[in-house]
C-alpha cells in the first residue's frame, strides 16, 4: 500500500550519512590540511563535497548538527551555516564559509595541485562566461523555486511553484543548448581533438564530457527532486531523451555517488520542509518571509 504523505509523520533530520556516503566520510576521516563541516542532508555542503572528490584535493569530512551549531561550526561560519572549511596548518586557523565561496577557492587550489579542473580553460573566455551564467541561473532562480515548492503547503501554492521549478529546469537545459550551441555548433571545429578540447567544462550535458562546474553547482538539487519532491509533491523531472541522459551520467559519477546518502536519509530529513514546521532553517525561513537565501 501507497504511503500516505499528506501527513506529517514527526520523522527527524539525520545527522550522520549513511550508504555510500558514510564510507567516504570513513575515507576522510584522518587530519588532513584542510577539514570540510558539513551535514549529511544539505545539499549546499553536497556541492563542495563533490568538488574535494572530483578535483583530487585532500581533506578531513567534520558531521555536525547546524540546528545546534556547535561552538566548532560557529567559528569557521559565523552564521552557523554549512559547509565550512578550516584550515588548520596555520596559526591561528584560517577558515572559509559559503558553497560556492568554497567551491572557487577548491577550483584555484587545483590549479596549482593536482591540476584538475571542472571550468572551462581560461584560454575560452566565452566558453567560461556561458559557464558562469548557467551557475547565476541555478543560484538565483532554480534552487529557490525548489524551496518554493516543497515549502508550499496549499493545493494551488504547489501547482504555480511546481511550475516554476520546472520552468527553472527547462531554463537551464536552454542554457546547456545554448553553449553547446556556440562553442561547438559548427564554427571552425574541423577536428575530434579540437571539439574535445572546446568540450572541455561544458560538463555532462555534452556527448563524452566530464563533471563540470554547473553540474556541481544543481546536481544536489535535482537528485533530490526525483526523491523528495517526487515523493512529497508527485512531481516528475523532464522526460526527454537528452535530460535523461544527462541524470544518469551525473548520478552514477564517482565523485557525486561518493557523496550521496541513502534515499531514507534524505526522505525523513526533508519532511520538515514538506510540512513547513516552523523555524525548519535558515533557508525555509528566508523562503517563507520572501527574502533571499541566506
Amino acid at each position: 500500500m501507497p504511503e500516505d504523505t499528506t501527513a506529517d509523520k514527526g520523522r527527524a533530520y539525520h545527522t550522520t550519512s549513511t550508504g555510500a556516503a558514510l564510507d567516504t566520510v570513513t575515507r576522510h576521516s584522518k587530519d588532513e590540511d584542510i577539514t570540510l563541516f558539513g551535514s549529511c542532508f544539505c545539499p549546499f555542503v553536497q556541492r563542495a563535497w563533490v568538488v574535494f572528490e572530483f578535483l583530487g584535493i585532500p581533506y578531513k569530512v567534520y558531521e555536525v548538527d547546524p540546528y545546534k551549531k556547535p561552538k566548532e561550526l560557529l567559528e569557521v561560519s559565523p552564521k552557523g551555516l554549512v559547509p565550512g572549511l578550516r584550515f588548520n596548518n596555520v596559526d591561528p586557523p584560517r577558515s572559509l564559509n559559503e558553497s560556492t565561496v568554497i567551491m572557487e577557492f577548491l577550483e584555484d587550489l587545483a590549479s596549482e595541485t593536482t591540476r584538475r579542473s571542472l571550468l572551462p580553460p581560461a584560454t575560452n573566455p566565452y566558453a567560461r562566461a556561458l559557464v558562469r551564467l548557467q551557475a547565476d541561473h541555478v543560484n538565483r532562480n532554480l534552487v529557490p523555486a525548489f524551496y518554493r515548492f516543497l515549502q508550499a503547503q496549499d493545493t494551488e501554492t504547489q501547482i504555480n511553484t511546481g511550475k516554476e521549478f520546472h520552468q527553472a529546469i527547462e531554463t537551464l537545459v536552454g542554457l546547456f543548448e545554448r553553449a553547446e550551441r556556440e562553442i561547438l555548433g559548427g564554427g571552425g571545429v574541423s577536428g575530434e581533438g579540437e571539439q574535445r578540447a572546446l568540450s572541455k567544462g561544458l560538463g555532462l550535458w555534452i556527448e563524452g564530457g566530464e563533471l563540470g562546474w554547473t553540474d556541481v553547482m544543481v546536481a544536489p538539487w535535482i537528485y533530490r527532486a526525483q526523491l523528495v519532491l517526487k515523493h512529497y509533491r508527485g512531481f516528475e523531472l523532464p522526460q526527454t531523451d537528452r535530460f535523461n541522459t544527462w541524470l544518469r551520467r551525473l548520478f552514477t559519477h564517482q565523485a557525486f555517488v561518493a557523496t550521496c546518502s541513502t534515499d531514507n536519509l534524505y526522505l525523513d530529513s526533508y519532511e520538515r520542509y514538506a510540512f513547513n514546521r516552523p523555524n525548519t532553517s535558515q533557508v525555509a525561513n528566508a523562503i517563507n518571509s520572501g527574502r533571499g537565501l541566506p
